[in-house]
């Protein structure tokens, strides 16, 4: 897999770099916690005696589209991903130790002392450059070859599922356990608990609804905090016991697939994107983009808005809906499931607002509206987990019990969520956008 992936990483030893489309703000997909916040657009370019032949129809009236051709712009966003998520797989390589050599994570690099921390944010750096290579192929696939742009897609999403696998468990047991004694310990200050400490622990950040995101390997930190309840102190043990076995066999599983065959055909095949987009052949790589990026743009975005018309924003229209609770847990499922595929959605759009740089329609929803389904989808998440730990054969009922005020505090955080995104999406909806019917 070697050379071809080693040209582009090495960046700053003078090699080549894949060309930046133009008006794309640099570093942008490089950043996890950009990428879990989506952006605005930027503002609309204003019209003058260089502006590029064509628009874009905008809530303020035509934008200016983006200059050069098809292979340019998308072209160039694609290789600039494609170089972001090489260079993530390498420093997750030398963070986990796997292969500090010249060919990255491949048999051929010598063995280093892991870096958890460097490690963990490589994976955010990868996930966001897959997700949005990703986007952007589900968006344009009329215009790329469409079965390289399908195989391409399934094995981004399967690399990028795998290395995150055990960061999401240590986020979700650190997420648990924090909720568990804030819980448990009562109102600050009411004399409950295990004072300051017990306070501290079990504060979450502002912001971050249900004990918010924390770093992998933060479960030294919950056996520092103060002495629980019997009921929640064995409820927060199982709990630590069936994530830590999950994130255990996500990072079996993560470096048997960095060792793979399968993750060097991926490897090499991002790399050649790095440096050669496959276009549709005898398609409009060579037509103005202009013309052909914005109609694919325009259908993510009424795609997203059916999926949200789709939603039950009426019956979410509390911050905290005690009635979103009487629900089996069959019924929480689907409905998640419609909620996640809206946040997809929301970042396929935001993607292919991307590729069209600053000349974006701007949408002042993305980043409230896509921040309120991230902690919707984590909150979902969480709650499943601690329902999953309930249904454990012959556990005490002061256990169960209090996986089940967990669950519930986990689901009112679902609802507080939807309550959030509602808000966001239908007082800030741009009264002059274009129409999808």
């Amino acid at each position: 897999m070697g050379r071809s992936r080693d040209v582009v990483v090495e960046s700053g030893r003078g090699t080549r770099e894949p060309p930046r489309p133009a008006g794309t703000p640099a570093g942008t997909a490089a950043d996890p916690a950009a990428d879990r916040a989506p952006e605005a657009a930027p503002g609309t370019a204003a019209p003058g005696p260089t502006a590029p032949a064509g628009t874009v129809p905008g809530p303020a009236g035509p934008v200016a589209a983006p200059a050069g051709t098809v292979a340019e712009v998308l072209g160039g966003y694609l290789q600039e991903r494609a170089a972001e998520f090489l260079r993530g797989l390498r420093t997750h390589a030398q963070g986990t130790g796997a292969g500090t050599g010249g060919t990255g994570a491949g048999p051929g690099g010598t063995a280093g002392a892991a870096d958890p921390a460097r490690a963990a944010a490589s994976v955010g750096a990868l996930r966001s450059a897959a997700r949005r290579m990703n986007g952007v192929l589900v968006t344009y696939r009329a215009l790329l070859d469409p079965v390289w742009a399908d195989d391409l897609r399934t094995e981004l999403s399967w690399l990028a599922g795998v290395v995150a696998r055990e960061y999401a468990c240590a986020d979700r047991l650190e997420r648990l356990s924090g909720a568990l004694h804030r819980l448990a310990s009562g109102p600050a200050g009411s004399g409950e608990g295990t004072g300051p400490a017990a306070a501290e622990a079990g504060g979450r950040t502002p912001g971050a609804p249900g004990g918010g995101r924390r770093s992998a390997g933060g479960g030294a930190a919950t056996r520092e905090r103060g002495a629980l309840p019997v009921g929640a102190a064995r409820a927060g043990a199982l709990l630590e016991r069936r994530l830590t076995l999950a994130r255990t066999r996500a990072h079996s599983a993560a470096l048997q697939a960095l060792g793979s065959a399968r993750f060097h055909a991926v490897a090499d095949a991002v790399a050649l994107l790095a440096s050669e987009t496959p276009f549709r052949p005898g398609g409009d790589a060579g037509r103005p983009a202009a013309a052909m990026l914005a109609p694919p743009a325009e259908q993510a975005r009424c795609r997203l808005d059916e999926a949200v018309a789709a939603l039950p924003l009426t019956r979410a229209g509390a911050p905290y809906n005690a009635d979103g609770l009487s629900r089996s847990l069959g019924v929480e499922a689907r409905q998640d499931a419609a909620w996640d595929h809206v946040r997809v959605l929301l970042r396929v759009h935001r993607y292919a607002q991307e590729v069209l740089g600053p000349h974006a329609v701007p949408d002042p929803r993305l980043r409230p509206a896509g921040e309120a389904l991230e902690r919707h989808h984590e909150a979902a998440a969480a709650a499943a987990a601690a329902a999953s730990a309930a249904a454990t054969p012959r556990i005490a009922p002061a256990t169960a019990y209090a996986l089940g005020v967990l669950h519930a505090d986990q689901r009112h955080e679902v609802e507080a969520a939807r309550f959030a995104f509602g808000c966001h999406w239908t007082r800030t909806h741009p009264e002059n956008a274009p129409s999808c019917s």
